[in-house]
């Protein structure tokens, strides 16, 4: 229950007080959890030091601001019922949409893979607006109030949300109707999976998007909507990736998934501060199925 009257509280403020200033207060607040958070915090310094070396300077200040664009996130996140149009034209530059619609015109569907970098959430909101029939797999909150709260966020503006439940059946069906189906890449949430190395860490990850994409012959498109430093965004598809192209001696779940993993690792280099990950992400594997 305070969880759900805590949320609601925040998308009270988001959507009735000026987004500067909720910006702001969200990021004081931020602070706060940081040092209070000591295992948190020392969780993001820890990942940010296999991504960024042992240069303290930068990952105390890149941690600092993690934090700060994460309690951002969530201001956009409550303040869906103001984007449009409007908003997509004046605070959005989109790059790299033919690689989308270059996938689509296969008739397979499109695989959109991505990350938790930027907001992801709202770039799924963006490219519903844009004209794609736009499903997105998404974890159910254990709380029933709360889980049905994210969903009505997340479909108010024509994103389509496949419960994790019924996910691998749904995602079948989106893919073979032709459309764009959105799937996080980065952090493997049950206990199956595939274990590849990122950032030269074996790392487990999901094998569903190139399980998908190899069953149904679908492309697979890396993309991500990144935060500007003037409050704007970036919302950017790489190159397809095509379940043809892998060569006959190669696992074809493992290929796929090592090509868009390094993308991801370009884009988090680039986007530190953006990677939302508060727990040790590389801890000792024990045992992964290469399933979906």
């Amino acid at each position: 229950m305070k969880f759900y009257l805590l949320y609601k509280i925040a998308q009270y403020l988001a959507l009735f007080t000026p987004v500067k200033f909720s910006y702001w207060l969200g990021a004081r607040l931020a602070d706060i959890k940081r040092c209070l958070s000591k295992k948190d915090t020392q969780a993001v310094k820890e990942n940010l030091s296999i991504i960024l070396g042992n240069d303290e300077k930068r990952i105390n200040e890149c941690a600092k601001h993690i934090f700060r664009n994460f309690a951002k996130y969530l201001v956009d996140f409550f303040r869906f019922a103001k984007i449009n149009e409007k908003f997509i034209k004046n605070n959005v530059t989109i790059k790299g949409k033919e690689n989308v619609d270059e996938a689509l015109k296969k008739g397979k569907g499109v695989i959109l893979v991505t990350a938790h970098i930027g907001n992801w959430e709202l770039g799924g909101v963006v490219a519903a607006l844009l004209g794609y029939n736009f499903y997105a797999v998404a974890l159910d909150h254990k709380n029933t109030r709360v889980n049905r709260l994210f969903v009505k966020q997340r479909e108010m503006k024509g994103v389509h949300v496949i419960s994790t439940g019924v996910s691998v059946r749904k995602c079948f069906s989106v893919l073979k109707n032709k459309n764009v189906l959105a799937l996080l890449g980065d952090r493997n949430f049950g206990t199956k999976g595939i274990s590849l190395k990122l950032f030269d860490r074996l790392t487990p990850v999901p094998s569903g998007p190139a399980y998908l994409s190899t069953r149904l012959g679908s492309p697979i498109v890396p993309g991500f909507f990144v935060r500007d430093k003037d409050d704007k965004f970036t919302l950017f598809f790489e190159k397809p990736i095509y379940p043809d192209s892998v060569p006959a001696n190669e696992n074809n779940v493992e290929y796929l998934t090592k090509k868009y993993l390094r993308v991801f690792e370009h884009v988090i280099r680039k986007y530190p501060d953006q990677w939302y990950v508060f727990r040790r992400f590389w801890e000792e594997i024990k045992s992964w199925e290469s399933e979906f």
